[in-house]
């Protein structure tokens, strides 16, 4: 009997597109699904785009584990959490030794690590793979970020190469470590993708707010940035989303969606993974702290009618707008890439950022035209801050000042600019030589003996402090 060359199982809407995906690249799938409609509704569906050849459907899980050619890899797409770990058991019993688990989902990438350590002693290989580009890359092509045993690696890697997103003919897909290697990275993807979001947002209500333009001239002007250093695939969906128009009312589709942005959670642990590591990550942070304040939109409401609505114009160009924009977006990037190297360092896992750029060039959400350089910086020295190297430099240099304008402008203005603001703020704390924490190591000695270093003398030195408050006062 012939066999598929992998299987999948959850025909949700990513799993679906995964799957046709797969059989459109000349593979054999076999598919598997809890319900039975689902698998009629997906083989109608690959019927239609003529790929029902290449699929091969078993509602039966221990069927389709054995319709599977050995050594197995097995994708899963379920729901992330418990459903991820009570599939992991309905399919254990099933496999042999040196079968795969591949998971595609949005993990918890501590999550993956456990469930790493727990098959690995049975034989069991485990994937976590992490994918970027939504359901039009799952069915098109994704970037996909692989951890997990290399092994395990090479045999799903022809099917994972050929259905990746391609960049100048180089599939956007890599093996980049052990256990939740794969996993972390994404995380830090969506936190990069957090901050890119919020500060396009940001730019939109200073246009909106500040310079009083409608959404067909805000969509114009996103679109005319998509043609230069800002080109990308969130700034060109921005100019789409804007010139969208509701066929009910006729009015911007933008101007008629509630303004209470959602999360799944990505972006929050890519903000606790930061603080854990000890890396600076303030356009991470500044974005989900901008997506929570958006749900709490009847105390925004209750805090408008109190303190007044804001009004009037603010005094700022377009151009600053757009070099504000790209400033932000380089420390986004910036941070996130450090945050990637710090984990790396710390769990051994030798993670190579230029081969992360890489696989970010097409396919997934926050692929833009500068991480071709940012790939080749990383390169030529992995561990350079990007803020260091010196095409960035040079980058920076141009845009920082309009950066600062915008911020400016929209502090006096009282437009929020969360994001834009933080990444402004890390910059230029990132590029004083001499800053302020002196007076916090003061302090901290004062009332806790904690040590502090005095350059030429060494660490752990205390200060002679009145041993109170009221002695100092005298």
């Amino acid at each position: 009997m012939t066999k598929a060359d992998i299987g999948l199982v959850g025909l949700g809407v990513m799993g679906a597109n995964l799957a046709l995906n797969i059989a459109e690249n000349g593979y054999t799938v076999a598919v598997n699904n809890r319900s039975a409609q689902k698998i009629e509704d997906f083989m109608i569906a690959a019927k239609l785009e003529g790929l029902d050849g290449k699929v091969m459907p078993e509602l039966d899980l221990a069927a389709f584990v054995q319709s599977v050619k050995t050594p197995r890899s097995i994708i899963i797409m379920v729901k992330a959490g418990r459903p991820v770990d009570d599939m992991i058991e309905l399919l254990l019993p099933l496999l042999d030794k040196g079968d795969a688990i591949i998971e595609c989902g949005n993990s918890l990438f501590s999550d993956t690590e456990r469930r790493f350590e727990y098959l690995t002693p049975k034989g069991i290989g485990y994937l976590g793979v992490g994918v970027s580009g939504g359901a039009e890359g799952a069915r098109h092509g994704p970037s996909i970020m692989v951890g997990g045993s290399r092994e395990q690696w090479e045999n799903a890697a022809p099917v994972l190469k050929a259905i990746a997103a391609k960049f100048r003919g180089e599939s956007c897909c890599a093996w980049l470590g052990e256990g939740g290697a794969g996993h972390f990275v994404k995380t830090i993807h969506n936190g990069i993708e957090y901050g890119d979001m919020q500060m396009i947002a940001e730019v939109y209500g200073v246009m909106r707010d500040g310079l009083g333009m409608d959404a067909s001239a805000c969509a114009d002007v996103f679109k005319r940035w998509n043609e230069g250093p800002l080109n990308s695939y969130l700034i060109e969906i921005t100019g789409h989303v804007l010139e969208a128009v509701d066929s009910e009312s006729g009015k911007p589709l933008v101007d008629l969606i509630l303004d209470k942005a959602g999360q799944k959670g990505t972006g929050v642990w890519s903000a606790i993974a930061a603080q854990e590591l000890g890396v600076p990550a303030t356009a991470i942070e500044g974005a989900v702290a901008a997506r929570s304040i958006s749900s709490r939109k009847n105390e925004r409401i209750a805090a408008e009618s109190v303190y007044g609505k804001r009004e009037g114009a603010v005094d700022i160009s377009l151009d600053d707008l757009e070099k504000a924009l790209l400033a932000g977006k380089i420390v986004s990037y910036t941070q996130g890439f450090s945050v990637i190297a710090r984990k790396s360092e710390e769990k051994g896992w030798g993670l190579e950022l230029a081969t992360i750029a890489r696989i970010w060039r097409a396919g997934c959400i926050i692929r833009s035209r500068f991480l071709d350089q940012m790939a080749g910086a990383f390169a030529g020295d992995a561990s350079t801050n990007l803020l260091m190297v010196p095409d960035f430099v040079t980058l920076m240099k141009d845009c920082h000042p309009a950066l600062r304008r915008v911020v400016a402008a929209g502090a006096l203005g009282e437009l929020p600019l969360v994001c834009l603001s933080s990444a402004l703020s890390y910059f230029d704390s990132y590029r004083q030589g001499r800053g302020t924490a002196n007076l916090i190591q003061g302090q901290r000695d004062f009332f806790g003996s904690h040590g502090f270093e005095i350059e030429g003398r060494g660490a752990d030195l205390h200060g002679d402090w009145p041993a109170t408050i009221a002695e100092a006062a005298e």
